[in-house]
């Protein structure tokens, strides 16, 4: 490996940051690959591109934020220096270790991107980010910028060059980089370096995380390959846990991979999705930071890695959710919080960012999330599910758990029957949303389960009283005479893609006469090709300004249930276009847009649980 001084033309830099071409600064949303270490993520572009990095946690402040900010977020860019190239990624098989292999006129290389999951007895983890450049034929050269912009870009830093590469300071974070060619430094506090490789040569760039005062240690080329070798066993000895043999086996396993990247290992805590801002509509303000651990999602989530047999995963979402447990009369919005920060806050104040531009212009910028405020009766009908499941195919419910969750249980017995903002988080005033009412029979009738297959203590002819009152009327209030079909919420003929799962969680029979007409509703109004919206907005105001794309997960309930009601050639083929969704390396993010581009934060855990869901029960009913 050769290190350069020439004036390279993949980029300068500038104040600011690096400046890509107008035309393209920024890469579409899918254009992504992911790699994390079950502490935070990074977001790797298929041009060699870091744009987003958040050290050390999901939800710390960003250190590489160029996706919501092409000038001034920070990136760190290892991209070909020389014109006429192009790019192909892809996971190497069975991990989560992302190889973007670069094209070029001269040859043919690639850089290797993972993040060392945490070591069993380790006393601090590093969250290392390794960045591996490999020549596989010919030659090359590259030129690596290293821009950070600490604190959403608020915070100023300082770097020094150390004879082992660059040393970075903030007020609140220190990092190291690591690498053996000389780099060269910018008055901004950026790096840059440009190497020349040639077939079997390698050039490495490890960004770690130190504490203040903490000397650097090098990584030499042997540490580096036992890195790499320890992280490819550990994800592929985690993934052969799965019991998932069917039909989309490789598809079902990204999935997982991918949800076990989302899951904050400290406190088994699943994020929804480990972005904020990225917006639902190009230029539109449905901008929202998903970098935390909703009731809802985790459970759903929960779900589907059951059904994979990871066990151990739910055993710690229990430890995490038992912690929530505790009893809050005194706030209006019940003992539960929607959501809570991954360590368990409950405090996430809603902040604008107005200095950086958004995605592609797409402002505001916003971290925090107001909406963990709102009352959403729904949350305890996925929590009880996710205890049920947990409790017949992981992790006994114990005796201090059950008498905390009942309690939770005694509230809701108290306060069903009132409007609330609804699983889709609606700014427009509460509603008898019927989704909710859904779930609250949910929550009420696995605790019945609970209470029967355990013995354990319940109000039994009071509960059993109050799941049917909510059943009752759901069917008188929740059923549309007109329209034959269940709607949005009792006041209104608006049909909701969330009640797709009325079948699915066992409310009623997938070939009942009621659901099925419900289904042809839903699938003559919402879906679009494979594609299935929320709910139409303009007959249905919710508080917020611009246009909804379709939600993806969505897509995955509407397979599901067709399934279950037995219009198998009809799912099947539905599944497999919503696949042709996927991106490069097989993620979702939370919509997709009018022309197929992928919207919204990426990539979203509940897509991921949807598809694995789909995919399980179609190929049940497929035999």
């Amino acid at each position: 490996m050769a290190c350069e001084d020439r004036a390279g033309r993949g980029g300068r830099v500038v104040s600011g940051g690096v400046r890509r071409a107008p035309q393209a600064r920024y890469l579409p949303i899918a254009e992504h690959g992911l790699i994390g270490d079950m502490h935070t993520v990074a977001l790797v572009g298929t041009d060699g591109t870091i744009d987003w990095f958040c050290c050390p946690h999901f939800d710390s402040p960003s250190v590489f934020a160029a996706i919501l900010d092409a000038d001034h977020g920070g990136l760190f860019r290892i991209s070909p220096d020389c014109d006429g190239w192009s790019s192909k990624q892809l996971y190497l098989p069975d991990t989560n270790v992302l190889i973007t292999r670069f094209l070029m006129p001269d040859g043919v290389g690639e850089v290797q991107d993972f993040m060392p999951p945490p070591r069993s007895g380790e006393a601090t983890h590093r969250h290392r980010v390794i960045r591996r450049v490999l020549a596989v034929r010919g030659q090359m050269r590259f030129v690596v910028d290293v821009v950070p912009r600490f604190d959403y870009a608020r915070a100023r830093h300082e770097v020094a060059l150390t004879p082992y590469g660059a040393h970075f300071r903030s007020p609140e974070l220190e990092l190291s980089l690591s690498t053996g060619c000389p780099l060269e430094k910018s008055d901004d506090g950026d790096v840059r370096a440009r190497i020349a490789v040639r077939a079997g040569e390698t050039a490495t760039f490890v960004l770690d995380r130190v504490e203040p005062g903490e000397t650097p240690v090098p990584c030499s080329d042997a540490d580096i390959t036992a890195e790499f070798d320890a992280t490819v066993a550990f994800w592929r000895r985690w993934l052969s846990r799965s019991r998932y043999n069917g039909r989309w086996r490789e598809t079902v396993h990204r999935s997982a991979l991918t949800l076990k990247l989302l899951t904050y290992a400290p406190t088994g805590a699943i994020v929804a999705a480990p972005t904020t801002s990225l917006p639902e509509e190009l230029g539109g303000t449905r901008n929202w930071d998903y970098r935390y651990t909703w009731i809802r999602d985790a459970a759903f989530s929960l779900y589907g890695l059951l059904r994979l047999g990871f066990t151990d995963e739910a055993g710690a979402f229990m430890e995490w959710l038992e912690g929530r447990f505790r009893h809050s009369a005194d706030r209006e919005s019940g003992p539960l919080q929607i959501m809570y920060g991954i360590d368990g806050r409950e405090e996430l104040p809603e902040e604008e960012l107005p200095h950086l531009e958004g995605y592609m212009g797409s402002a505001p910028v916003r971290i925090g999330n107001e909406a963990a405020t709102q009352l959403q009766l729904d949350i305890y009908g996925e929590l009880m599910d996710s205890v049920y499941l947990c409790n017949k195919y992981g992790r006994l419910l114990y005796h201090d758990g059950w008498m905390e969750l009942t309690r939770n249980l005694e509230w809701l017995m108290d306060h069903w029957d009132q409007p609330d903002e609804g699983i889709w988080e609606t700014r427009a005033g509460r509603r008898d949303y019927t989704y909710s009412r859904l779930m609250s029979w949910v929550a009420v009738e696995r605790a019945i389960r609970i209470a029967r297959q355990r013995g354990l203590p319940a109000d039994l002819l009071r509960w059993t009283a109050v799941r049917d009152s909510i059943y009752n009327q759901i069917m008188e209030r929740g059923w549309h005479p007109g329209r034959r079909a269940f709607v949005q919420h009792f006041d209104t003929e608006v049909l909701d893609a969330s009640l797709l799962l009325m079948p699915l969680c066992k409310f009623i029979a997938p070939t009942d006469p009621r659901w099925v007409s419900t289904l042809d509703a839903i699938t003559a109004e919402l879906v679009s090709d494979s594609l299935v919206y929320r709910y139409k907005a303009d007959a249905s105001p919710d508080g917020l300004t611009g246009e909804e794309a379709t939600f993806s997960m969505c897509s995955f309930w509407w397979v599901e249930a067709l399934a279950r009601a037995g219009r198998l050639n009809e799912a099947r083929l539905a599944f497999e276009k919503m696949l042709t969704y996927a991106n490069h390396v097989g993620l979702y993010s939370e919509e997709i847009g009018p022309t197929g581009e992928q919207l919204g934060n990426f990539p979203q855990a509940f897509t991921h649980l949807a598809l694995i869901s789909a995919a399980f029960n179609l190929d049940r009913q497929l035999g």
